[in-house]
């Protein structure tokens, strides 16, 4: 990888690495494991993520995550500092080499709060959304739509920003189905890489001639910011009792009035979690509504247009 790297399995990246892929919408089934590396010249810490690849179909997913990538250079998407394939016998690696970010992900965050009985504050769980929705915001520019959006997938560095990973999923954001073989084979692809407790509606019972686009993050983005909110997705707790998350995401969410949030925050929330995506808001309306809350919280005097 050109870095002198000494790679260590540590036992505090045990939930990290060694992950089942596709109990995660990972890649094909297979798995990954994700090493703890020092650079021997400059000393510091990197992410080593090994994707293992046992046919060309797992090495040609593996360097479409390289491919997306390479797409960006953000502060709110994660950095690819350097990849490989290496062989292992009949059967290949993919190494990508990340960024190490010991603060861990936002659903960390999220839980160890939970378990002390207390939640994120309106005023943070504002600035880290604004995070996610710039680098949804660069994504979907670039014709793309992330497709696994989740607290799991989203990092917090240092400065408590923000950072997206896993692009493993990324497709085309517009993707127009013409026919039942194409609906379901969408359906398909999205049963194995988006995961189901932060899926979109439209994405477990793709229609024949319709459209999909990059709304489908909007409706995770929610799911994501209820999390921040009540403590778990909306729908964790039917998946984990073995209940149809694809009959209950038909339905109207209704948003718990908790006290501790703003009406205008749970009002956003609600448009984001609306069932039909075409009622779903894009993302620079949501980064809108999102500057407004700041400066209302920091006493700024604004007016909307």
């Amino acid at each position: 990888l050109g870095l002198g790297l000494c790679c260590s399995r540590l036992a505090c990246l045990a939930q990290q690495g060694r992950v089942l892929e596709s109990q995660a919408g990972g890649e094909n089934g297979g798995f990954s494991y994700v090493d703890l590396v020092e650079g021997l010249q400059d000393g510091r810490f990197y992410a080593l993520k090994r994707i293992l690849c046992h046919d060309k179909e797992d090495r040609r997913e593996a360097l479409h995550e390289v491919e997306m990538h390479g797409l960006f250079e953000h502060p709110n998407i994660l950095r690819l500092e350097a990849h490989c394939m290496v062989e292992k016998g009949p059967k290949h690696e993919a190494w990508l080499l990340l960024p190490f970010l010991r603060r861990g992900t936002l659903w960390s965050e999220v839980e160890a709060l939970r378990d002390k009985g207390t939640f994120l504050p309106e005023e943070r769980i504002v600035l880290i959304l604004l995070g996610i929705c710039r680098g949804l915001e660069a994504i979907h520019a670039k014709g793309y739509a992330h497709r696994d959006l989740k607290p799991t997938n989203v990092l917090l560095d240092d400065e408590e920003q923000p950072v997206l990973m896993d692009l493993g999923s990324m497709n085309q954001a517009h993707i127009e189905v013409k026919d039942s073989r194409e609906a379901m084979a969408l359906q398909d692809w999205a049963a194995q890489r988006c995961t189901i407790s932060y899926r979109a509606p439209e994405l477990f019972t793709v229609e024949r001639d319709c459209v999909i686009d990059e709304r489908t993050d909007i409706w995770s983005l929610g799911c994501v910011l209820y999390c921040m909110m009540f403590g778990e997705g909306p729908y964790d707790l039917i998946f984990q009792k073995g209940d149809s998350v694809a009959l209950a995401v038909q339905n109207q969410l209704r948003v718990p009035t908790s006290g501790r949030y703003s009406t205008a925050m749970e009002h956003l929330l609600s448009s984001m979690m609306a069932v039909k995506p075409q009622d779903r808001p894009h993302v620079s309306y949501i980064l809108d509504q999102l500057e407004g809350l700041q400066a209302a919280s920091s006493g700024q005097d604004t007016t909307r247009i």
